[in-house]
């Protein structure tokens, strides 16, 4: 078993390779599955004059016909050229059995039908070879059509694992570089507030680089890295920041990582950082059955509210959702004079 499995792990990228592997298995399987008595030798020499008609046929389709005539929906000539082929390959395999292969097994005398003749009696051909041709040709195109949607799938796949990476590579340096403004600001007035902005940040980092490397963390770490940052931003906006935090959750679902922080971050940044006023920000996190709803509203400078939507925070928000919960969620944005509210819902089972 060791064997085999290294022998396909071998052969998984090498596409050739893959191509004769499969061809040669084929070709043995039709000749040991053979139910003539002839001998071994004979079958052989019989079966190759159906297999390189079943090859040239095989990726003619797979590689000119159905990609350039049926994917382009050119579909008379799609039909033209598949009958045209179909009658080419017979004929030809035909006279590579008459006229190359029974010369080889067959004792002469014998008699052979000319090539005119095999030309026109196409009944024959539909007859002795087109079922026995596209039996196979259906089966390679059913394994090559499988192979490329599990390739695709696994492209997909690493693909949107690489976007996301990519969209938390953004967020989490976008996150820092503002924290750590919040927490030397406070050094530079030799704030006693500092060692605990310093220690909230630890736990900040802590959840950010080593618990929520997944595709969905537990809800619960979200609402704590929530109330930690939170409790870190008020260190610095003191008393004239008005911030309300309400979460009502009835089952730990889960959730993608850091998608609530980036609302929560934009709604600091462009709201409370902006506005050298009485800044307010309300923070609403419901969780029911299989829906979770969460809503930041934050008041706004007027002079600031052209650039509001367009943060790399929302463009993040917009991507990852897109990715992680792509039928699943919705997002919406009310933009007034003096505020800004950001509304996401999402369905945890789909």
């Amino acid at each position: 078993m060791g064997i085999i499995k290294n022998f396909i792990e071998y052969i998984k990228n090498r596409r050739l390779l893959k191509h004769i592997v499969f061809w040669l298995c084929l070709y043995l399987f039709l000749i040991f599955s053979d139910g003539t008595q002839d001998p071994l030798w004979v079958i052989a020499v019989a079966r190759i004059a159906h297999v390189i008609p079943q090859i040239i046929i095989s990726y003619f389709l797979a590689y000119w016909v159905i990609p350039k005539f049926l994917f382009t929906k050119k579909y008379i000539t799609f039909v033209i050229a598949v009958l045209a082929s179909t009658y080419i390959i017979c004929a030809f395999s035909r006279i590579l059995m008459v006229h190359v292969a029974e010369p080889i097994f067959r004792i002469a005398p014998f008699d052979q039908e000319p090539i005119i003749e095999i030309l026109t009696d196409w009944k024959k051909l539909v007859r002795g070879y087109f079922f026995t041709i596209y039996s196979v040709v259906s089966l390679f195109l059913l394994t090559k059509m499988s192979l490329e949607r599990v390739r695709e799938q696994s492209l997909n796949k690493e693909k949107i694992s690489t976007e996301l990476k990519m969209l938390k590579a953004q967020l989490n340096p976008h996150f820092l570089f503002n924290t750590l403004n919040n927490i030397y600001s406070l050094s530079i007035i030799n704030s006693p507030k500092t060692s605990e902005s310093i220690g909230k940040l630890s736990e900040i980092l802590d959840y950010v680089l080593y618990r929520c490397d997944q595709k969905y963390v537990p809800l619960s770490g979200e609402i704590t890295l929530l109330e930690n940052y939170i409790a870190l931003e008020k260190l610095r906006y003191d008393e004239r920041l008005e911030v309300s935090f309400t979460h009502r959750v009835e089952a730990n679902a889960k959730i993608a990582p850091l998608i609530l922080l980036s609302i929560v971050e934009n709604a600091f940044k462009h709201g409370a950082g902006e506005d050298s006023g009485s800044p307010k920000i309300t923070i609403n996190l419901t969780q029911k059955e299989n829906v979770i709803s969460f809503t930041v509203f934050n008041t706004t400078a007027i002079q600031q509210q052209q650039t509001s939507k367009n943060t790399i925070g929302l463009e993040n928000i917009h991507k990852q959702l897109a990715l992680v919960y792509p039928t699943s969620h919705t997002i919406n944005i009310d933009q007034q004079e003096s505020s800004f509210e950001v509304t996401i819902t999402l369905n945890t089972t789909s």
